[in-house]
């Protein structure tokens, strides 16, 4: 169901939140956060899907920030409830490009109370998210370098104003690499990695974030190359001194796996949907030190 609010107020959508619980048997006891995505030059729908998937494990309420070039003092919005909604209540707003600069006041009466506040920024990366309206109010904040048209740059501005709560979404899609990866060097006898060696897309942030987490992590050589025509991360080479470690991904679905005095294994490794890697997030509503460490290192050997 959805329910549309011409020009309207926070007061009349609450009001209106309110009458669909009763009239539709929407109820919020079950929510556990609420997730607030600024959608300034996404797509708003596909924002929403993303997030109606990863409210299926995670229920929440949605409060949506769709800026309009309209009218400077129009506020319009939509409730979205039952099947049109997820697991969630879903609020859009669409606010005037000059509202939008003070998100927090329009969403703050909207929030659920008791429960945490997750930011999410689909496009249109801040420079500085802990800073931003949105992020002042959030203990997670997510964005996504991935789409950016320059995301080295975006990845140091990330890194320089980085604040625990931050995570980016190309950290979250190589989550199962790290871990095949930690669990193959495991079955060596000598886990000592002198070099490791990445492939993939070219101006991958996922590839930069996970080179610098290999040398944090086993204080090895890092190595990177780049093709304009794949998509994603293609394959990964640990050198030890026991063999050759290797995980690679040709077509995108599934990965072999080599290992030193083992036959190749085939296992299955999909590219991760955006509604998996928000998903993953919302699990964990913690700092991810991590993530931390890793964008840091690589901005000081970027810097260097």
């Amino acid at each position: 169901m959805i329910i549309d609010l011409p020009r309207t107020s926070i007061s009349e959508i609450n009001k209106r939140l309110v009458q669909s619980r009763k009239d539709f048997g929407v109820i919020t006891l079950g929510r556990v956060l609420t997730l607030v995505i600024d959608a300034t030059d996404a797509d708003v729908e596909d924002a929403i899907t993303t997030a109606n998937v990863a409210s299926r494990e995670h229920p929440c309420r949605i409060i949506v920030i769709a800026p309009h070039d309209g009218d400077e003092g129009t506020l319009d919005a939509e409730l979205r409830v039952g099947g049109d909604a997820g697991a969630s209540e879903v609020v859009v707003l669409r606010p005037s490009r000059v509202q939008a600069e003070h998100g927090d006041t329009l969403v703050m009466p909207l929030l659920l109370p008791d429960v945490p506040i997750v930011a999410w920024w689909p496009a249109a990366v801040p420079a500085d998210p802990g800073a931003s309206s949105m992020g002042r109010m959030a203990s997670r904040r997510i964005t996504d370098s991935k789409g950016e048209a320059d995301p080295v740059g975006v990845l140091r501005h990330l890194a320089e104003h980085y604040q625990p709560g931050d995570t980016d979404l190309a950290w979250t899609r190589v989550t199962r690499w790290r871990a095949l990866l930690a669990a193959a060097l495991e079955q060596v006898a000598d886990q000592r990695v002198t070099k490791a060696r990445l492939h993939g897309d070219t101006g991958s942030p996922s590839i930069l974030l996970l080179g610098a987490w290999l040398q944090g992590t086993l204080g090895c050589e890092f190595e990177a190359t780049y093709a304009d025509d794949v998509r994603g991360l293609q394959s990964i080479v640990l050198e030890t001194p026991s063999g050759e470690i290797g995980i690679a991904r040709p077509d995108g679905h599934n990965a072999t796996l080599t290992q030193p005095g083992q036959p190749e294994h085939t296992i299955a490794l999909p590219a991760r949907t955006l509604g998996d890697c928000l998903a993953e997030e919302l699990r964990r509503l913690d700092d991810d030190p991590v993530y931390g460490e890793a964008l840091r290192r690589w901005a000081g050997a970027e810097s260097a």
